[in-house]
This record gives C-alpha cells, structure tokens and sequence, in this order.
C-alpha cells in the first residue's frame, strides 16, 4: 500500500474555547478535525479531573491531520486561540493512506 506523509495536531483545551478554535481552523481553510472530551490528566497545577464538572468546563481535544505544507496556517491560527488560555499543542509526523481526504 502506498503510504503519504502528513501531520498530526493535536490541541487541548479549555472546552469553552471549542467554538473559537475550530472557526479559526475553518478560517484556516482545515477541511476535517476530530473533537474528543479529556476525561483529566496532571500539569502544572498538578492532577485534575472532568468528574463533577457541571457544564462545558474541562478540556477537549481537537486533533487534526494535514498535508505537510498546510501544517503552518493551521498552527499560526491555533496559536491565535491558545496563546491566551490553557491548552497543549503537539505536532507528531504521520503516514495516511488516503493522501486526497487530506
């Protein structure tokens, strides 16, 4: 099978932020994202956890693969939204195999 380079980014953040941060992806012209819940971790401010959260408050994940070249606009609009709030963003190299939905 004919494997392709891509991107992987990763971007956890305060769920409230959601909205902004996937229009500023739309904004710079990402075509597919994924948004899954974070259930906790640890950070600076030590362990946390979603449970007995009320609301949207916590974190997501909003991950996103594109084509090695289009990894810049969408990391200079996430960091439009982040640089203000909580969050981690993570760039890892990956392979698809459907290079055309990227």
């Amino acid at each position: 099978m004919q494997m392709h380079q891509a991107k992987r980014v990763e971007i956890i953040i305060e769920a409230p932020m959601e909205g902004r941060l996937t229009a500023a992806l739309i904004d710079a012209g990402v075509t597919g994202f994924t948004i899954l819940p974070v259930l906790g971790g640890s950070g600076r401010s030590g362990l946390w956890s979603r449970e007995g959260q009320v609301g949207r408050s916590g974190m997501v994940a909003v991950i996103c693969i594109v084509r090695p070249e289009r990894v810049e606009g969408l990391l200079d609009a996430a960091f439009r939204v982040v640089e203000r709030h909580m969050g981690v963003v993570c760039v890892t190299d990956c392979q698809v195999l459907r290079a055309e939905r990227f």
